[in-house]
């Protein structure tokens, strides 16, 4: 099993949509992380394809300059999900409730999550739908730092290191056998002499990445 029940668990249990169900209209990293993750989007994702930003908010954090035929939003917050300038389409759903994805078999080049896995009650269900809609060779890209809404992410995250939660995400791509090795890029916190060297060092940076095999 992945995933022990108790580590399922969140410290809030009630319903995620009451929760998220004021809108949010602020970023949730810091200017060093969103500069690095846009910059891996352009190296990463390719123009005049089709992405999915799952569990998305009123930013997507892709490049301004690059055209993508089509960019569906996931999320819990309608409001939030209509300011989004680069959604060309959304959705609300509680992947926590329902983790069917409702969108056709191999029909996304990419998929982004980004600081949000750490909510997933059901991590490898919400994995193996995502390798569903991705083409052939298509990737998910999974970012996150060390901030969260601490009573909504599951007990496996809470009482992970940074470095074990880099493992965490890893072990989710590795329970759907549709996906290939997981690539890891890092920026670790700094801590202890670092930390007190440069206080102002930003949020850590992290994303597993990993391509639906071509078969």
């Amino acid at each position: 099993m992945l995933l022990e029940p108790g580590q399922r668990n969140k410290l809030d249990d009630t319903d995620d949509q009451l929760f998220y169900d004021y809108p949010r209209f602020v970023t949730h990293v810091d200017v060093g992380f969103i500069q690095q993750l846009v910059d891996m989007y352009r190296v990463r994702l390719q123009p005049s394809t089709r992405i999915l930003d799952l569990m998305s908010s009123w930013v997507s954090h892709l490049p301004d300059e690059m055209q993508f035929a089509h960019v569906e939003g996931h999320g819990l917050n309608a409001e939030e999900l209509a300011r989004n300038p680069q959604l060309d389409h959304y959705f609300v759903q509680d992947l926590n409730q329902n983790q069917k994805l409702p969108l056709p078999d191999q029909s996304f080049d990419a998929v982004l999550n980004t600081v949000s896995v750490q909510y997933l009650q059901y991590p490898e269900v919400v994995f193996a739908e995502v390798c569903r809609i991705l083409k052939p060779d298509g990737m998910m890209i999974v970012s996150f730092s060390n901030r969260m809404f601490y009573q909504k992410a599951i007990q496996a995250w809470r009482d992970s290191s940074e470095a074990e939660r880099i493992e965490l995400v890893k072990r989710y791509f590795s329970s759907v056998p549709g996906f290939g090795p997981a690539e890891v890029v890092a920026r670790p916190s700094s801590s202890g002499f670092l930390q007190w060297l440069n206080p102002a060092a930003g949020d850590p940076f992290y994303a597993v990445i990993a391509h639906r095999r071509n078969e």
